[in-house]
């Protein structure tokens, strides 16, 4: 079986500056870095990584042809990478001497996914295959509602969180996987139990993950609820810990591993990914888990 993950590819443009630019004024910066982004991209590495055979579908510019090629090196397969003769999706990020940053986002080749892209991927799918979605492509909408008639295992991560997620097809989703920022923006509740009660009466065919960071993970279902403790770590930049954690997850339970295991792994991961810097850098190999 193959997950085919649908999603963004980003080139994060770094600034750095003595401070955030005000309005109306020019500053020279003092120093500058690229680096791969976007959930897609990261969620595509940590399945990869994790041992899952990946593909992975998305557009980029012709300035983002690394980002291809960081996929293949990865072990992904990025044959339904599409090209656009315009921009990538990117992020022009300032950081400041007190790490404070400002970001401006654009969406790029990301948002410009056509539907005959879609029915292009989709169509060469397999029974038993599992699509993985985030929020920061266009076409999630059709995309959905063709992997349901493919008969795909839908899986979707809401982020990041837009208002727009409640009007997309959820009834298509088996699985949701979500933090509480988006627990709460989708149910209105913070406390994990209302959050999971609410998701599940509205979608009894879901299965759901709700993480919190240093506070554990729930899973629900309809007849079914566990929780999973954190691993304990010191952590140094939680960057990409949530699509190391995607990732792994989604890897090791469509190996048949069972929820509750593949809910540990997952988390040692994610506990491994928060000890370093950075997004793509920081998502470990399954071989250091062991």
């Amino acid at each position: 079986m193959r997950i085919i993950n649908f999603g963004s590819l980003n080139i994060d443009r770094v600034y750095t500056v003595d401070h955030l630019v005000t309005p109306g004024e020019t500053l020279l910066s003092i120093g500058y870095a690229e680096f791969a982004g976007g959930k897609g991209l990261n969620q595509s590495i940590a399945l990869a990584r994790a041992g899952a055979k990946v593909l992975h579908a998305g557009k980029i510019g012709h300035d983002g042809l690394f980002l291809k090629e960081l996929l293949d090196k990865s072990g992904a397969d990025a044959s339904s990478v599409f090209m656009d003769d315009g921009p990538s999706g990117h992020a022009i990020i300032q950081v400041d001497s007190n790490a404070e940053n400002s970001i401006l986002l654009f969406g790029g080749a990301n948002q410009l996914i056509t539907e005959n892209e879609v029915r292009d991927v989709l169509d060469k799918t397999d029974n038993g295959d599992w699509l993985l979605l985030q929020n920061e492509i266009s076409q999630t909408s059709v995309i959905m509602e063709y992997a349901r008639k493919k008969k795909l295992t839908i899986v979707f991560n809401p982020a990041p969180m837009t208002p727009d997620v409640m009007t997309l097809p959820l009834e298509t989703v088996n699985w949701l996987i979500i933090n509480e920022v988006e627990g709460k923006a989708m149910t209105g509740h913070d406390a994990p139990e209302e959050t999971l009660s609410d998701i599940i009466v509205k979608y009894p065919h879901i299965s759901v993950i709700l993480t919190l960071g240093k506070n554990g993970v729930h899973f629900a279902n309809h007849s079914t609820r566990h929780f999973i403790p954190a691993e304990a770590v010191d952590p140094v930049d939680t960057t990409g810990a949530g699509d190391t954690f995607t990732g792994f997850f989604l890897s090791e339970l469509i190996a048949g591993t069972s929820v509750i295991d593949s809910l540990i792994t997952a988390n040692k991961a994610a506990a491994i990914c928060v000890t370093r810097n950075g997004a793509t850098d920081s998502i470990p190999f399954k071989k250091e888990l062991l």
